[in-house]
């Protein structure tokens, strides 16, 4: 239940506003045509892309817990993906992560309604990021998306030198906008990362849960459409 009169709205990027999933699955059919005379003759770009999604969400999570360094993880989902065909061909596996790192940032598909929504919170409140991702990156998929306008600081991981869930992520974004914890609020789509890390922090949070993912938690709110935002906030 929201009780707190807000004036910073910080948002996660990934899945949260930026469409990753169709982003990513735009982007591996690129790189599937670009590629098409070097991968296996039987490999069809849907199959490539799904599991791609696998091996990317497996390894993402393991990075996420500190079990892999992020070049392995970039590399390795392609290498797996490769190794689901029978095509052992690591070189090949760089060239993929190489091609898939220059496209990606320049996908712009946001997920519904997030585009009205920043123009409504905008509005009202101080909207700024917090994301996990590179600057550079991040940045350049923000500016893709044209909503790079509605945010007053991209707090990223790399400058932080902290990653969320912990503390001194959010501790930075605090000394970056001069938030304080009782005026905060988080909105992202990661439970164990968006919303653990928020609550430590003293922050409100706001569970985006479009998937109706089972957690047994209980954020300051939950929504399942960005929508919602607009009558909460």
């Amino acid at each position: 239940m929201i009780t707190r009169a807000y004036k910073h709205v910080f948002f996660d990027l990934d899945h949260t506003l930026w469409d990753f999933e169709t982003n990513a699955t735009r982007t591996i059919h690129q790189i599937h045509r670009e590629f098409r005379d070097l991968l296996p003759a039987h490999v069809g770009p849907r199959d490539f892309a799904q599991r791609f999604r696998i091996h990317n969400h497996n390894l993402w999570m393991r990075f996420q817990e500190g079990k892999i360094r992020r070049r392995d993880f970039q590399w390795k989902r392609f290498w797996l993906t490769l190794m689901d065909f029978g095509c052992a061909d690591q070189n090949l596996s760089l060239r993929l992560h190489n091609s898939y790192a220059d496209i990606l940032p320049f996908q712009g598909r946001l997920i519904p309604h997030a585009r009205q929504t920043l123009e409504y919170l905008s509005e009202r409140y101080s909207l700024h990021l917090i994301t996990n991702g590179l600057e550079s990156v991040q940045t350049q998929k923000i500016r893709s998306s044209g909503i790079e306008d509605y945010f007053r600081h991209i707090i990223c991981s790399e400058n932080s030198m902290s990653r969320k869930p912990q503390p001194e992520i959010f501790q930075y974004a605090q000394s970056m906008t001069g938030a304080l914890p009782e005026e905060s609020v988080m909105i992202g789509d990661r439970y164990e990362v968006d919303i653990v890390g928020a609550r430590r922090a003293g922050w409100d949070q706001i569970y985006f849960n479009p998937g109706r993912r089972r957690h047994g938690q209980k954020p300051t709110l939950e929504i399942r459409c960005l929508r919602e935002l607009m009558d909460r906030l």
